[in-house]
């Protein structure tokens, strides 16, 4: 198998990998239904809690994390001398990013899946593990005190090329390398695309609150 084959095999896998449909399958398991048929109507983690509870959706969310995190961490370095491309980072954003969308475009349910934060959210952990924490911070902070879980995912994701470019000094850390710079910068272009119609709601007002989770609500 050429050069080339290899990477596409690599992208095909992550791609897979990515799909697999948690909350599909939880939702089937524990309580005989389709998750996209009842709540948001969003596959992902948040609905899983939601409807589920917090231990199908802890099922959830730790499935759908690793969906991100195996392909960049695992499967990339695996086959990173046997591709073509040179870059090892430019490879793991490929592969890590293909199991984003097969989560967020599942080929197991229509193509219909999640909104992609905790795939990517395992992906992230994977390519900036010293910057990750600090994104997770920005998001529970804001989930605690707003109760949207849409509004902490961009906002966290928005902090993630900011956090890349000031803390390597802090952190005596080595700056991150371009490709994954600019891949940081079209992370939060896409978290709000897949939030568009909840960027709609919160304008409206509409927009579903996590309150269990809010410890500053009055």
């Amino acid at each position: 198998m050429n050069e080339m084959a290899i990477l596409i095999l690599l992208i095909i896998v992550s791609y897979i990998v990515g799909s697999f449909p948690t909350s599909m399958i939880i939702g089937r398991v524990t309580q005989g239904i389709d998750i996209r048929e009842h709540g948001s109507g969003n596959a992902g983690a948040t609905n899983a809690f939601r409807i589920m509870g917090w231990k199908s959706g802890l099922v959830v969310i730790t499935v759908d994390i690793l969906k991100g995190w195996a392909p960049p961490a695992l499967l990339t370095p695996l086959l990173f001398e046997s591709q073509i491309i040179p870059d090892l980072g430019v490879v793991q954003i490929l592969s890590g990013f293909a199991a984003v969308l097969g989560h967020t475009y599942t080929i197991f349910g229509g193509f219909k899946g999640g909104k992609g934060v905790a795939t990517l959210g395992g992906m992230l952990i994977a390519l900036f593990p010293t910057v990750f924490p600090f994104c997770l911070a920005v998001a529970v902070l804001t989930i605690v005190s707003t109760g949207y879980v849409s509004l902490a995912s961009i906002l966290a994701s928005a902090s993630l090329p900011i956090f890349l470019f000031i803390l390597p000094p802090f952190l005596s850390t080595d700056p991150a390398p371009l490709s994954l710079m600019v891949f940081s910068l079209l992370v939060p272009w896409f978290i709000t695309f897949t939030h568009r119609s909840n960027i709609q709601k919160l304008r409206s007002g509409e927009e579903n609150r996590f309150d269990k989770a809010m410890i500053f609500k009055k």
